[in-house]
């Protein structure tokens, strides 16, 4: 694959993630707390919960093949002597945050979620 086929699904991908949970956070999430009805919230996740996970796959991956194109030496993700490794080093960072966050709302919270627990989700 090219560089800017790979380049153009990763910002598609970061695209649909982001997007979704903007979607999330500005219609359906203040609805709910509002009426403190978890419905909402529910059926949300339940038709963007298999668009929005492949699209995290996908920005994953297409993040790691960037990066490898740009820095090959894997090795050197994690040094900071230059300015593209600690960019690369930050992205990780960040793209590790961003897929625990999104499996501990996929594992935790969103099978338990109740009125009680909605505000712990937004």
């Amino acid at each position: 694959m090219t560089y800017p086929l790979i380049l153009f699904l990763h910002i598609l991908s970061a695209t649909v993630w982001t997007g979704g949970h903007l979607v999330l956070a500005l219609s359906f999430l203040p609805e709910a707390l509002r009426k403190r009805d978890v419905a909402p919230v529910q059926n949300f996740e339940q038709h963007f919960e298999p668009l929005g996970l492949p699209a995290l796959a996908i920005q994953v991956v297409t993040g790691l093949w960037l990066a490898h194109a740009k820095l090959p030496d894997w090795t050197l993700w994690l040094d900071f002597s230059t300015h593209l490794s600690t960019l690369i080093f930050a992205k990780l960072a960040l793209s590790l945050i961003t897929v625990s966050l999104a499996l501990h709302a996929r594992l935790v919270l969103i099978p338990r979620l109740s009125p009680a627990t909605l505000p712990g989700l937004a």
